[in-house]
């Protein structure tokens, strides 16, 4: 059984306890090997460079032999270029910074990209397309080919709900603009997992007070959640609370930057839709997949 996060930080900087911020670097870096979270060449070699400077410290031309980046796994995939680019910012630029403040930055940078948080749903729009389906902490978002073809605000989306393989996201904008966004998932359990994960990331990310979130007697965004009772207010409530207990957990031994945490309390830690995604290719285009360029 692996930790994992579900309710990405907006702002995982601002988290007070360093061994929250910890878990969720864990998460990120996680998110950065499995190809979650996509973006451009130079970022990925800075982040991939605080990586580094977290986990061996300044470089030591004794100790670090050319090529010594290589033996790191950051990426599904990567280029000599993009080792050699990493192992330059970690000599000249990362010096002195203690691997706490090195994870800092990297939650820092990590936060700015357009796929943080991102866990991707497949899908089908109504003229058969291929998309990827996400909930982030700042809205809905839809990955399509080459590019991001819509963001919801989770303040725009009005009702959630699914028929079927059929999910329909009910979103009112500016001017009473209505629209309404159908996709397919592959099947009707596919469909109301992607619907119960919109309905709880929205009551997560959205509500001010947990005292908000409805019961499922109260069909809560006229739907009814199979968790519905969920934190709602967490993300805006000061999110301590939400770790107040971390899991006694161990480092995987399979390697130095393995960063699925193994539980040892009994309580069991829900996974999201990672194990079933991983193998399935999606990339959210040219300037975001970090395999698609060299430095």
């Amino acid at each position: 059984m692996c930790f994992r996060v579900k309710f990405y930080p907006t702002d995982p900087a601002a988290l007070k306890e360093e061994i929250t911020r910890y878990l969720v670097f864990l998460q990120i870096k996680r998110d950065l090997y499995h190809g979650r979270l996509l973006c451009k060449t130079s970022d990925a070699a800075l982040l991939a460079a605080y990586i580094l400077q977290a986990e061996i410290g300044d470089y030591d031309p004794g100790k670090h032999p050319e090529g010594y980046s290589s033996k790191f796994q950051f990426f599904p995939k990567h280029s000599e270029k993009l080792e050699r680019k990493i192992a330059e910012i970690h000599k000249s630029e990362l010096s002195g910074q203690t691997p706490a403040t090195s994870e800092l930055n990297f939650l820092r940078k990590a936060q700015t990209l357009e796929t943080y948080g991102v866990d991707p749903h497949p899908c089908k729009d109504v003229s058969g397309n291929a998309a990827f389906l996400a909930f982030t902490p700042f809205g809905f978002v839809v990955l399509q080919g080459n590019k991001r073809v819509h963001f919801i605000k989770w303040n725009e989306v009005t009702k959630m709900k699914f028929e079927g393989k059929t999910f329909y996201l009910y979103v009112s904008q500016k001017e009473e603009k209505k629209i309404v966004l159908t996709y397919f998932a592959p099947t009707p359990e596919a469909c109301k997992h992607l619907w119960k994960c919109g309905i709880e990331n929205q009551a997560f990310y959205k509500l001010e007070k947990s005292s908000q979130v409805r019961t499922r007697e109260q069909r809560w965004l006229s739907t009814v959640s199979s968790s519905g009772e969920h934190l709602g207010a967490a993300a805006a409530q000061g999110h301590p609370r939400v770790f107040q207990r971390p899991p006694i957990a161990m480092l995987s031994p399979a390697g130095p930057l393995c960063c699925c945490l193994c539980v040892t309390e009994a309580t069991p830690v829900p996974s999201p839709t990672g194990e079933a995604l991983e193998g399935q290719e999606w990339r959210v285009g040219e300037d975001l997949g970090v395999e698609n360029h060299e430095v």
